[in-house]
């Protein structure tokens, strides 16, 4: 049984997410729970004082409108093929996306988050909305994989997973990647770019422990040099036509670089393709 949230706000991008999400797991016994954030008209979720109340006019005419829009959401649903495997849920509430989706973590014990990203269309430079980046940098409990906007389904032929091979691995921290290619026979990428001539002896073990953990899947390793990381990664991407990118959120050491400002800007392949960010178990 596998337990994923998609956060919705019923546009396009996030439409686009969840028919991903349930091709990507389609063979797969899930529990989906549809989360939306509403805001109630005159209140403010940083005024502790002004918090509205259920009951109050505006807080029930807030929750109906997120009410009526689920359920346009379950008659779109509808006209695509049941999927037996699947069970939907709708969650409503009055709270910040942050809060209400690590609530939703612990009172559901979910797997993994699923949500749509929406950059410009026309510009390559504006690749997440903050809700994404906020989520995927300040959820600890489980993965985030975030769907471009115009990213249609097909089965991931290829993933790319860049490390720097300084941090050990964790069987457990891996095991979303390793079962998506199992789900849909995909390849592993493990990519390195190059900082000196050799790697370290730390560096030698935890590129061996990183064989070991991946040697049940299709995988292979690759190196660059005279790279920046970001440009590395995108020049490696855009060459093979890679379907998803994962990486692993080390106590924000290496992912953290890749997101900060200004490199997030610059890594153009975020708009293109899915971008899965593993956690960190050792904390």
């Amino acid at each position: 049984m596998k337990k994923i949230i998609l956060p919705t706000d019923f546009s396009k991008n996030a439409l686009n997410a969840v028919q991903y999400a349930l091709n990507l797991y389609k063979d797969q016994t899930c529990d989906i729970y549809f989360l939306n954030v509403y805001q109630v008209d005159g209140y403010k979720l940083d005024n502790a004082i002004m918090v509205p109340e259920p009951g109050e006019r505006a807080f029930e005419l807030a929750k109906s409108r997120s009410e009526k829009q689920f359920e346009k959401l379950m008659e779109l649903l509808r006209l695509h093929p049941k999927n037996p495997k699947h069970t939907y849920h709708t969650i409503p509430t009055f709270n910040s996306l942050l809060e209400a989706v690590e609530d939703t973590i612990a009172k559901k014990d979910i797997d993994i988050i699923i949500m749509g990203t929406k950059g410009d269309a026309d510009s390559r430079t504006t690749i997440y909305g903050t809700n994404t980046i906020n989520l995927m940098e300040k959820v600890t409990a489980c993965p985030v994989l975030a769907v471009p906007e115009n990213v249609r389904f097909a089965p991931p032929k290829e993933i790319v997973f860049p490390t720097d091979y300084k941090s050990s691995f964790k069987h457990r921290e891996l095991n979303y990647i390793i079962e998506i290619v199992q789900m849909h026979g995909s390849a592993i990428r493990v990519l390195n770019i190059k900082e000196g001539p050799n790697l370290t002896t730390v560096q030698q073990a935890n590129k061996e422990l990183l064989e070991s953990i991946f040697k049940d899947t299709d995988h292979s390793f690759h190196t660059l040099e005279k790279l920046k990381v970001h440009a590395g990664i995108n020049a490696f991407i855009e060459s093979r036509g890679s379907d998803m990118v994962a990486f692993l959120n080390k106590k924000h050491l290496f992912f953290g670089s890749i997101l900060s400002n200004p490199l997030v800007k610059e890594l153009g392949y975020h708009s293109r393709i899915p971008v899965l960010a593993l956690k960190d178990h050792s904390k």
